[in-house]
């Protein structure tokens, strides 16, 4: 009888400690699935659109969105030069600073303003520009005398720590347009004239 009493005592204490423990179990109750249909998928015939690839603007149009080449975008307005810069040939054009402008003989910048200096003006912003898209790393390592658009030679010189015009220093080059590209020059080229 005592071993019956004993294995009692164990039994209950354990069932009691067995309610008394933190640990609890949940069953959570499954619903029964019932099955989904599935419908055949036939895939449908989509056409895509292609994107056209952004115009770039035109070298007038690159000089005139910003404030610094203002001096030569009226320049070239004067000169009648914007169809030209605009259409679809390829031009390399040294554009000068307003601040270019500015270190220039005032006298001068407004004797080639004058509408009857007009041929003067023609001359000088043509000897900015050379005929084709010249990027600076085809400049780089080369001095050589190019014939600018108005066929008058301006020295380029690509052997040094700086591209150089003349004595104009490129100070940021490959300026992407649609129809060529800018170099930024800190002077304004004046090339001789011929009286």
């Amino acid at each position: 009888m005592m071993k019956t009493l004993l294995l009692t005592t164990i039994a209950a204490s354990a069932l009691f400690l067995a309610a008394c423990s933190d640990k609890t179990e949940t069953v959570t109750e499954v619903p029964a699935t019932t099955p989904v249909e599935t419908a055949e998928v036939t895939p449908t015939e989509t056409t895509a659109t292609p994107v056209e690839p952004m115009e770039l603007p035109t070298l007038v149009d690159v000089l005139g969105s910003s404030p610094d080449f203002s001096t030569l975008v009226a320049a070239i307005g004067a000169a009648d030069l914007t169809e030209t810069l605009s259409g679809p040939a390829s031009y390399t054009i040294f554009a000068p600073t307003n601040e270019a402008f500015a270190a220039m003989d005032p006298a001068l910048l407004e004797d080639l303003m004058k509408p009857e200096n007009k041929d003067k003006l023609v001359t000088v912003l043509s000897y900015h520009v050379l005929p084709g898209k010249i990027s600076s790393s085809e400049l780089a390592g080369k001095s050589e005398a190019m014939a600018s658009l108005n066929n008058k030679d301006m020295l380029i010189d690509g052997t040094g720590d700086n591209l150089m015009v003349n004595t104009s220093t490129v100070t940021m080059g490959d300026i992407e347009a649609s129809n060529g590209v800018i170099h930024v020059i800190d002077t304004v080229l004046v090339p001789r004239f011929e009286e």
